[in-house]
């Protein structure tokens, strides 16, 4: 993941608002939604003959990762800043996170196990160079922005301390910094779905649902170990404090 410095992410988190509650009870049902499909995916049987079933799960993991893109944007739209400093991602999600969410090139080392033909094999591999000079694209945007913001932005936000309209200047530094943010943002989600959708087209629907059947149980289990962190290491602060 990319990061802001300190003093950035001290900004940046002061300006919290309701998009980041709301967007926290969106995403838990999002995931619990997921899960369900993960288990659908994983129970179907692997044959040839069931392929109506297999595209149909498909066809609903590609509906259900829409629809989170689709919530995405509208609450990204209203609070940007929430999205760079997610309060409904546990730190072990926030370390493997990229640009607000997974990294595409990741998508490819979880297509595998399964018979390739050469054409196949070739046109993944084509994808992989084509998703990863997008991907760097969408870097080299963030770390122009975080040079603009360490030259122009931090440098307007440390003055507010000395000003009686912290309100209004906090707002003026920052709706520049919102709109970029959010411009990569939808870069960044753009390579996101078009690894998806490059990646579907070129496997079987039983190689999809493999694949989909992966890239949820890593989400999934990622979010679990990353909650489970979080409690433990509150029983141990509860017991250093009692």
């Amino acid at each position: 993941m990319h990061h802001f410095s300190h003093l950035q992410l001290l900004l940046l988190s002061k300006m919290t608002s309701q998009v980041g509650e709301t967007f926290t009870e969106y995403f838990e049902n999002w995931m619990i939604q997921l899960e369900e499909l993960l288990k659908q995916l994983v129970i179907v049987p692997r044959e040839t003959s069931y392929v109506n079933d297999h595209e149909s799960l498909v066809s609903k993991m590609t509906t259900h990762h829409k629809d989170y893109y689709t919530a995405k944007w509208a609450a990204a739209h209203e609070d940007i800043l929430a999205f760079f400093t997610p309060m409904w991602l546990s730190p072990l999600e926030i370390v493997y996170s990229w640009i607000t969410g997974w990294k595409p090139s990741m998508a490819f080392r979880l297509v595998g196990g399964g018979a390739f033909s050469d054409e196949q094999l070739k046109n993944i591999d084509g994808l992989r160079v084509k998703i990863r000079g997008e991907e760097e694209k969408v870097e080299r945007e963030m770390e122009r922005q975080q040079v603009a913001i360490g030259d122009r932005k931090m440098v307007e936000l440390a003055r507010i301390k000395n000003s009686d309209n912290n309100d209004e200047l906090v707002e003026l530094a920052l709706k520049g910094l919102r709109m970029s943010l959010e411009r990569i943002m939808k870069m960044a989600d753009c390579v996101r779905l078009k690894t998806l959708k490059g990646l579907l087209e070129i496997l079987s629907p039983i190689q999809s649902v493999d694949f989909l059947a992966a890239i949820s149980t890593i989400q999934i289990q990622t979010r679990k170990r990353g909650r489970k962190r979080m409690k433990t290491n509150l029983v141990s602060d509860l017991q250093v404090l009692y």
